[in-house]
């Protein structure tokens, strides 16, 4: 038995509830974040849990080319609010995007100075941070909470995968656990939150993504980005990969679209797909090299989902009650 015999209607006309249709509608067009580089580090580099970072990262591979000069954050947003324009005219706000690392790791003192100063420049109407569930003491959400009072604000927590065993394999330096925390204690202060998940990781399999949707599924989520594994120089899986390429086997777009399909027939209607897939740069990346854009992810998945007759949510039930 499933929910709906169709879509809902707030889907735009898609198969799946797309966060860019959301923000046209509630903003009247685009919103565009500008990426900031605040040179925050993270626990799983400076000794604290480990050094190195997780297998799979590399934060170069998704920076800007102009945040590489670490130069100051209201320089940083200059230029990108320049080129962001010029590439997309009908922009409505700009968000201030603290991505690399993990941007609540440090003193609220520090965490204050860095987001106070994106606020003052005259073109930023909100902030998006990016961070680890490990990195948000209540102390940090209080004063995110009395942020998000004033502005909007969106925090974006690094869920990579809801698997135990996919996290140790990949070094992440903490379990599911502590990301369910961080969400439930987030959301009890009325804080927006953006889960980012990283499909393909060693020891995943399309079980252990099912089930992570179906975890998700209970927590107190808003949105979510879906990204496919890449193998990024520098990184620990790259050696890993270039030692054995067996060890680290890679998704076709075939196979990851059918990923995200299972895990969006399981989660709510409610939760916003803010992103699909991203693309490292030719020369950061080693593998694999699909010879496709992700802008056409989209049509695809919405091609996909037809095909099969489904749709986000058309599978979700509260836990206990699932289709198999």
């Amino acid at each position: 038995m499933i929910h709906s015999a169709a879509p809902p209607g707030e889907f735009a006309g898609r198969r799946y509830h797309a966060w860019n249709d959301w923000v046209k509608r509630v903003h009247g067009g685009r919103l565009q974040k500008v990426s900031v580089d605040a040179g925050f580090t993270c626990p799983n580099r400076d000794g604290t849990l480990g050094v190195g970072g997780c297998a799979f990262c590399n934060n170069d591979g998704f920076t800007p080319a102009y945040l590489r000069r670490q130069r100051g954050i209201l320089e940083q947003i200059d230029t990108g609010v320049a080129f962001l324009r010029r590439r997309y005219p009908g922009t409505k706000v700009f968000l201030a995007y603290f991505q690399s690392y993990s941007n609540t790791y440090g003193k609220i003192g520090r965490l204050r100075e860095c987001y106070e100063t994106a606020l003052g420049h005259p073109d930023i109407g909100g902030l998006a941070i990016g961070t680890r569930p490990d990195c948000l003491p209540d102390e940090v959400l209080d004063y995110l909470a009395d942020l998000a009072r004033r502005v909007p604000l969106e925090l974006e927590i690094g869920i990579e995968s809801c698997n135990d065993a996919v996290l140790r394999e990949c070094l992440r330096g903490h379990d599911f656990a502590c990301t369910r925390d961080a969400l439930r204690r987030a959301a009890e202060r009325g804080l927006s939150v953006t889960g980012h998940l990283l499909l393909g990781l060693p020891l995943e399999t399309r079980e252990s993504l099912i089930e992570g949707a179906r975890a998700l599924a209970d927590l107190p989520i808003d949105a979510l980005k879906f990204h496919q594994l890449q193998i990024v120089r520098g990184t620990r899986l790259a050696g890993r990969y270039r030692a054995d390429p067996a060890s680290v086997p890679l998704m076709r777009p075939e196979t990851y679209l059918d990923a995200v399909a299972d895990m969006l027939e399981r989660l709510p209607a409610r939760v916003r797909i803010q992103r699909l897939g991203s693309e490292v740069p030719l020369e950061q990346r080693v593998s694999p090299d699909w010879g496709l854009r992700v802008s056409r992810f989209p049509a695809l998945l919405d091609a996909l989902l037809a095909a099969r007759r489904t749709w986000q949510g058309r599978l979700f039930r509260p836990r206990d009650q699932y289709i198999a």
